[in-house]
């Protein structure tokens, strides 16, 4: 089975035997690749009918449902790791959804496209949006309706009260780089994150 290299790097921070929330899971590929490899169990996440069928068709036990207005019907601490892979991006209240990420998993892993990349940055200073292996869609048909710099998020990451633990930065490709950490924003085109949930006084 074939990942795309950020879901690659999402399965080294899973790990083995895990109970495994991902959602916005798409074609279930990731989350059958953890239950045959890494002995995990779970759920997946998706509403796009056609990714529903070829989710179900993989034997990955799925829940149908919006990420935006739904994630309250998932017990406090009921998974051990919640995945958000490409996903953050496309929905409606990215707050809210980080929130009960960090109330639902003891780990939270996210990966998103960096919109503070400098080519995204070049683009738009001559005047058009972006478009790239990270961000292939044209503006106007495009379902990427939040997108962030690594510094935005960051910060947001901290309104929520998550913690990184670890973030890998990568180019266009998915090639994995150590960028020096005040770079980062400029010269990582991907990232995952790693985080946690503060624990509250």
């Amino acid at each position: 089975m074939t990942l795309r290299p950020d879901q690659t790097v999402v399965t080294r921070f899973v790990p083995d035997g895990s109970r495994v929330l991902d959602l916005g899971c798409g074609h279930g590929s990731l989350m059958r690749y953890l239950m045959d490899r890494r002995d995990c169990t779970g759920t997946g996440v998706e509403i796009a009918p056609d990714a529903v069928v070829d989710t179900i068709a993989k034997g990955v036990p799925l829940i149908e449902l919006d990420i935006d207005h739904q994630l309250d019907q998932f017990g406090d601490k009921s998974y051990d790791v919640v995945i958000l892979s490409r996903v953050l991006q496309a929905t409606y209240k990215p707050r809210d959804v980080l929130t009960q990420m960090a109330r639902i998993g003891s780990r939270c892993i996210v990966s998103v496209p960096n919109f503070g990349y400098w080519r995204h940055r070049w683009v738009l200073m001559r005047g058009r949006m972006p478009m790239s292996k990270e961000l292939p869609h044209a503006w106007y048909d495009t379902p990427n309706i939040h997108l962030s710099t690594l510094s935005d998020l960051e910060d947001l990451f901290d309104v929520v009260g998550l913690d990184v633990w670890d973030r890998q930065l990568s180019t266009p490709d998915g090639r994995q780089r150590d960028y020096p950490a005040r770079w980062a924003n400029l010269l990582a085109a991907n990232a995952i994150y790693v985080l946690t949930p503060r624990a509250m006084a």
